[in-house]
């Protein structure tokens, strides 16, 4: 069975908690990423994604250079362990309609998990299925 570790992003991208929105937007556009990390005491306390920019700042007409990430960002984010089955970070992702999961070892954030890694996990393994299909029906 596959472990989390083992389709996991390693590098992180993060940013301090006492950061604004401008800053968030300009990291996620420089890197063509769509969400960050937010640290503080160098430990994850939160995530702010594009969404939660659009949202929560450019929707309400404020000034992103004058809201703090620490104030849209989502504070309630889903982690798991780098040792958890693939399986149940996918069941976790579903059953709170998250897009992605931050992975902690000992507090520490180690990675990170998207659908698009869970897609392409998921790709490999349906093709390595139908290679070995093939090869037992060749066999037969």
């Amino acid at each position: 069975m596959a472990h989390v570790r083992d389709i996991m992003q390693k590098n992180v991208i993060t940013i301090e908690y006492d950061k604004t929105a401008h800053d968030a937007a300009s990291i996620l556009k420089e890197k063509e990423i769509s969400f960050l990390v937010i640290i503080k005491d160098e430990k994850p306390i939160g995530v702010i994604s594009e969404r939660d920019i659009v949202q929560k700042v450019t929707a309400e007409d404020q000034k992103a250079s004058s809201v703090l990430i620490e104030d849209i960002m989502s504070k309630k984010f889903r982690w798991v362990s780098p040792d958890t089955p693939i399986e149940d970070a996918v069941q976790k992702m579903l059953n709170n309609n998250i897009r992605r999961l931050i992975i902690l070892e000992d507090e520490k954030l180690v990675g990170v998990i998207t659908q698009t890694n869970l897609a392409e996990f998921l790709r490999s393994k349906l093709l390595i299925n139908g290679m070995l299909d093939n090869i037992d029906s060749e066999k037969s």
